[in-house]
């Protein structure tokens, strides 16, 4: 049996984003997986691209990947009380593809941020950004990681026994929503 495709879509570009560190710690978690991560650095949306030349080739790349993928973990910073503009261009660009690459697609939400609400609200509004495309969007555990930069160890290790609970039910749920 081949190992279920887990794709993970991190809203900070940044290399050492805590955001990436953590979807690769749930991977980890959601066990035997072949984890593959998106590309957000896309073009910003225009529809003059749309209407000229078309779909740039990495948007339709990030659409084949969720449309492939087994599962979908979003995880998303908080900036200025909202997902990242990079997250959500992806999302409009998504949007614009031919198919429905998210309908019916389990999705698990996440949010590493250096606020105490680790990313509470900017958590929200990406559900709610999610509804108009119908996937599976898991409605709990909530994974909220506060103070994300001090919340890993020296060797990558999520700090606090609540955190990695949490994480792990997160993506057990996860696991079981694909073969639901």
């Amino acid at each position: 049996m081949t190992q279920p495709i887990l794709l993970g879509l991190s809203g900070s570009l940044r290399a050492d984003s805590t955001n990436t560190r953590l979807i690769r710690k749930a991977a980890r978690l959601f066990g035997p997986c072949e984890l593959d991560l998106g590309n957000l650095r896309l073009p910003l949306y225009d529809g003059d691209i749309e209407e000229g030349p078309g779909i740039p080739d990495e948007v339709q790349t990030l659409a084949d990947q969720i449309a492939a993928a087994d599962a979908v973990v979003i995880s998303t910073p908080e900036y200025n009380k909202a997902p990242s503009g990079v997250l959500k261009n992806a999302l409009d660009w998504v949007s614009r593809t031919r198919g429905k690459p998210w309908q019916g697609k389990p999705v698990a939400v996440m949010s590493a941020a250096s606020g105490r609400s680790g990313g509470e609200r900017s958590q929200s509004i990406l559900r709610a950004m999610l509804v108009a495309f119908q996937p599976r969007v898991l409605q709990g555990p909530e994974f909220h990681l506060a103070d994300s930069r001090n919340q890993f160890d020296d060797s990558g290790r999520l700090k606090g026994e609540l955190y990695r609970e949490t994480l792990q039910a997160l993506m057990d749920k996860l696991r079981a929503e694909i073969d639901r």
